[in-house]
């Protein structure tokens, strides 16, 4: 399948698909006119890549545990640990942010909001 057609089916421009290509996040081959070819999984892969974007992977994370998937004898097992890793993340990330909202709630309407805490 072309760039475009790839493009196409999965809502991601030429430019990205590019990128990810840069990165080994998706392979093609070159045809003899010199037009870059994916093979039709592709498209799969890269809507998994936008749905482990939109829960919070980084791309270089994608990238790590895309190869650890692919060399996964039970990949449901690998996904399921790999979520699991990422709402612990989360959850910490919002105690933190909880912790913040409480200071910055504390120090709203002090005589200086920005003395050192008690």
């Amino acid at each position: 399948m072309l760039i475009g057609k790839l493009a196409a089916a999965t809502g991601v421009g030429r430019d990205g698909l590019r990128f990810y290509e840069s990165l080994g996040l998706i392979a093609s081959r070159r045809g003899p006119n010199g037009y870059r070819q994916y093979a039709a999984e592709t498209v799969d892969f890269v809507r998994y890549i936008k749905t482990a974007q939109r829960l919070g992977f980084t791309l270089a994370e994608i990238r790590q545990h895309a190869h650890a998937l692919r060399d996964q004898a039970d990949t449901d097992v690998a996904v399921a640990a790999l979520l699991a890793q990422r709402i612990e993340m989360v959850d910490e990330r919002i105690r933190q942010l909880g912790a913040l909202n409480d200071e910055l709630r504390r120090r709203l309407g002090t005589a200086c909001p920005m003395a050192a805490a008690d």
